[in-house]
């Protein structure tokens, strides 16, 4: 097995991260970084910090360079960080000293790296949020569709009352659509442009080094946080958050799914499912399993990113390594949740008989809190209570139903209460609701 199952060829369909993958390799990270020095030319020649001529060449440089991660491995590992190789390699490649000299002119390594993380997380959560809207739009057809397809709800594993499957959907909608209202704020918040130079101070930078910020800032189409934030990963923290809460909900999802596929329950499909080597009648819920694990891997991995934010003086190399091993992981991780949801969403369809046949299951007993809220209105509570639990004795002690026994007992009950679907309560309006709320996104 490879070291990361998102690298893995063997797996590669089983975690599939999709166009995210990309973001997180090592050629990505170093274009990243050069496309920072490009723009931090460009702010810096606008400035006349330097020569203008030597920012638009820095600039065209970057762009069309093409930096061997592999070349400056020996160097990243006597310095720590990629960008001392990174700089010397690109101002070999650039052949022109009068410019190259003015390359990184007073940045830090962070500022770069962490920028450069910044331009790639942008376009992570941009491909998230369509995933994530499709995943939405998929549940939304269905909560409309069979807002009032009853089965049973449950608790602790056994059957409660009737919901509907609509209901049930539109609980997994709902809870993404609050992740998909969150992605704004989240941006402005946290997608930002670092340049504070070697201790936060931006001493090498200049007077002007607010101003370098600033149009570094909108160079890049990131947002100036007016500070620096090199030891404060706040921002990575909040961006690191989103995910995984984003990937819990789809595990949530995932854990439900794999319980009522099972042979017990069998009132979901979920379209083409995995095969047994062995037990030629299985039919495996890979992919919902897969967003369970993927759901325990990021929860942990959250737990792991915690020390990476309480970093030491003016930089920290253990915590920013940290962060480093860590985050990618769970940003493949959510990548690699929505492919599976994507496909999920699509093509997971209600078996309706098994749901009514288990609502008609077990001696109608899922009906006992609507009848003995039905007696209350004869008698005190605690007494309609009593008469109902007794009522669910008999039933079982003499495979009887329930609803035969309490019409015995109380001829005046309602004609409906024994039907699940006028015990739906708000499960209707609630499917609809989100259903609603989906379109308006």
């Amino acid at each position: 097995m490879a070291a990361s199952i998102f690298d893995s060829p063997l797996h590669a369909h089983l975690f599939p991260t999709g166009e995210a993958g990309r973001l997180f390799s090592d050629t990505a990270a170093l274009r990243a970084m050069l496309l920072v020095e490009g723009a931090l030319a460009r702010a810096q020649g606008a400035q006349g910090i330097i020569p203008e001529l030597s920012a638009k060449a820095i600039q065209r440089a970057t762009m069309e360079i093409q930096i061997d991660p592999g070349a400056i491995a020996r160097a990243t590992g006597e310095n720590g960080v990629s960008v001392p190789g990174l700089v010397a390699a690109f101002r070999a490649e650039m052949n022109a000293p009068e410019h190259a000299q003015f390359v990184h002119w007073g940045a830090t390594s962070q500022d770069i790296i962490d920028t450069g993380l910044m331009l790639r997380l942008r376009q992570l959560l941009l491909l998230v949020e369509t995933d994530l809207r499709t995943v939405i739009a998929a549940l939304a057809t269905q909560a409309e569709d069979h807002a009032i397809t009853a089965m049973a709800a449950r608790t602790w594993g056994q059957q409660a009352t009737p919901t509907s499957w609509g209901a049930v959907v539109a609980d997994w909608g709902h809870g993404l659509c609050d992740l998909l209202d969150a992605l704004p704020p989240l941006r402005s918040s946290s997608l930002l442009v670092s340049l504070s130079g070697a201790a936060g101070t931006a001493s090498a930078l200049g007077g002007e080094a607010a101003d370098t910020r600033a149009a570094l800032a909108e160079g890049l189409g990131l947002h100036d946080p007016k500070r620096s934030w090199h030891v404060d990963r706040g921002p990575i923290l909040r961006i690191a958050d989103w995910l995984v809460r984003l990937t819990a909900q789809l595990a949530r999802m995932g854990a439900t799914l794999v319980a009522l596929t099972s042979t017990e329950i069998g009132e979901v499909t979920l379209g083409a499912a995995g095969a047994s080597s062995t037990m030629p009648q299985k039919q495996n819920p890979v992919a919902a399993s897969a967003l369970q694990a993927l759901g325990h891997q990021c929860t942990g991995l959250r737990a792991a990113l915690a020390p990476a934010t309480q970093q030491m003086h003016q930089r920290d190399g253990a915590a920013w390594f940290t962060e480093w091993m860590v985050l990618p992981q769970i940003a493949l991780g959510t990548a690699s949740a929505l492919q599976h949801a994507v496909s999920l969403s699509r093509s997971m369809a209600p078996e309706i008989p098994r749901m009514t046949g288990n609502l008609n299951a077990n001696l109608g007993l899922i009906h006992a809190e609507a009848l003995s809220f039905a007696l209350a209105r004869n008698m005190p509570r605690p007494e309609a209570q009593a008469a109902s639990k007794a009522l669910c004795r008999e039933a079982q002690e003499t495979h009887t139903e329930l609803e035969t026994l309490a019409r015995a007992a109380y001829p005046d009950l309602p004609a409906d209460l024994f039907d699940a679907t006028a015990s739906l309560g708000h499960a209707p309006q609630a499917a609809a609701d989100f259903a609603a709320r989906a379109k308006a996104l």
